[in-house]
C-alpha cells in the first residue's frame, strides 16, 4: 500500500441528495458525509459521477463545496470533481476548491470533444493548471479521472507520463474507473515509483491495487459499503483483507445489479426511512418497485450493517 498519498485509503464517491424540486439538499449531504467519515472513509469525492455532477450547474457545484465546509465537513477531506469541457468553468471550480482548503481536485478530460489528440489534451490541462495556480496554501494537487465508458476520452500512459514530467507534484494521481485491471495496475507499474497515486474506481480491484502499491479507492459503493472497504485497506496484507475483499466485491455486484446511482439512493432512503433520498435528476429515474426488490435482496445477502446516522 502506498504511503504518503494525499487521499490514501477509502474515499466515497458521494451521492448528492436532492429535494422534491431537485435542488441540492446540503443538510442531508453534510449529514451523509459525516456518516461516511465515521464509518470507514478517509476522504470524500464530491461532485463526481455518482454525485450527478454533470446534471449540476457550475454555481451549484460551488455551493456544494462551500455548503459542506460551512456545515463542518473538513475541506481537507474533500476531493471535488471539477473537470468540464470549458476551460473557464474548470478553472473557476478548481480555484474555488483550492481557496476553500481542499488539497486537490479530480478532473475529467474535456469530454464533449471525441478523439482529441494527446497534444490537445496536454494543452487543455496545461491551461487549467497555469490559470488555477498553486492555491493559497501551497501546491494544489490535480488528479486525472479516467472513465472512458462515460467520457470516451482515455488517459493513455504516454499522456500521463508527459503531464507528470511537465507538472511534477502537481499532476498527483488518477482515479481509474475503466474496470480494466491491466490499466489500473499499469498506472502503478509505470508511475508508482514517482509517487503517482492510483485510486480504483472499481471496488473489486481495491485489494489487488493496494498489494502493488496503489493508494486506495474512490468508489460509489462506498456510500453503503465503506466499513468493508476500510477493512480491506486496513488488512491489505493478511487473510482478513482477503475475506473482506470477497465481501466488498459482492457489495459492488449487488449495487450494480440495477442502475447504480438511483440504486444507491434507494438503499440510503430505505436505511434512513427517508423518501427524500430517492429524488434524482433526469435523465436518471428512481428505481421501479421491481428493481427495488431486486436490489434489496442482493444487498441484504451481503450482510452489511450500515449503522446509525451521526
Amino acid at each position: 500500500m502506498m504511503q504518503g498519498a494525499l487521499y490514501g485509503g477509502v474515499n466515497a464517491a458521494v451521492l448528492t441528495p436532492m429535494r422534491a424540486d431537485l435542488s441540492v439538499d446540503l443538510d442531508r449531504m453534510a449529514a451523509h458525509c459525516r456518516w461516511l467519515l465515521a464509518n470507514g472513509c478517509d476522504g470524500l469525492g464530491i461532485t463526481g459521477t455518482t454525485g450527478e455532477a454533470n446534471s449540476l450547474g457550475v454555481d451549484e457545484r460551488i455551493e456544494i463545496m462551500e455548503g459542506l465546509v460551512e456545515r463542518g465537513i473538513p475541506a481537507a477531506s474533500l476531493l471535488p470533481g471539477t473537470g468540464t469541457p470549458a476551460i473557464p468553468d474548470t478553472v473557476k471550480l478548481t480555484r474555488r476548491a483550492a481557496e476553500l482548503g481542499c488539497k486537490g481536485a479530480l478532473l475529467l478530460p474535456p469530454f464533449f470533444y471525441k478523439n482529441p489528440s494527446d497534444d490537445g489534451l496536454f494543452a487543455y490541462f496545461s491551461q487549467v493548471i497555469e490559470r488555477v495556480g498553486s492555491g493559497p496554501s501551497g501546491k494544489f494537487a490535480f488528479y486525472l479521472y479516467h472513465f472512458p465508458a462515460q467520457s470516451a476520452v482515455p488517459f493513455g500512459f504516454d499522456l500521463v507520463g508527459r503531464l507528470i514530467t511537465a507538472f511534477p507534484g502537481t499532476i498527483r494521481g488518477v482515479k481509474d474507473s475503466s474496470g480494466d485491471p491491466a490499466n489500473t495496475f499499469g498506472y502503478v507499474e509505470h508511475f508508482g515509483a514517482q509517487g503517482f497515486e492510483v485510486y480504483a474506481g472499481d471496488d473489486s480491484l481495491l485489494l489487488g491495487l493496494l498489494k502493488i502499491g496503489g493508494a486506495g479507492c474512490i468508489t460509489a459503493a462506498a456510500n453503503v459499503g465503506c466499513s468493508v472497504s476500510a477493512e480491506v485497506a486496513e488488512n491489505w496484507n493478511n487473510e482478513q483483507g482477503e475475506a473482506a475483499q470477497q465481501k466488498l466485491t459482492a457489495i459492488r455486484k449487488a449495487v450494480t445489479s440495477v442502475p447504480l446511482i438511483p440504486g444507491l439512493k434507494s438503499l440510503i432512503a430505505r436505511h434512513r426511512n427517508d423518501e427524500t433520498w430517492r429524488n434524482i435528476r433526469p435523465p436518471h429515474l428512481p428505481l421501479t418497485p421491481a428493481q427495488r426488490s431486486q436490489l434489496v435482496d442482493a444487498f441484504s445477502a451481503c450482510n452489511v450493517r450500515l449503522g446509525e446516522p451521526v
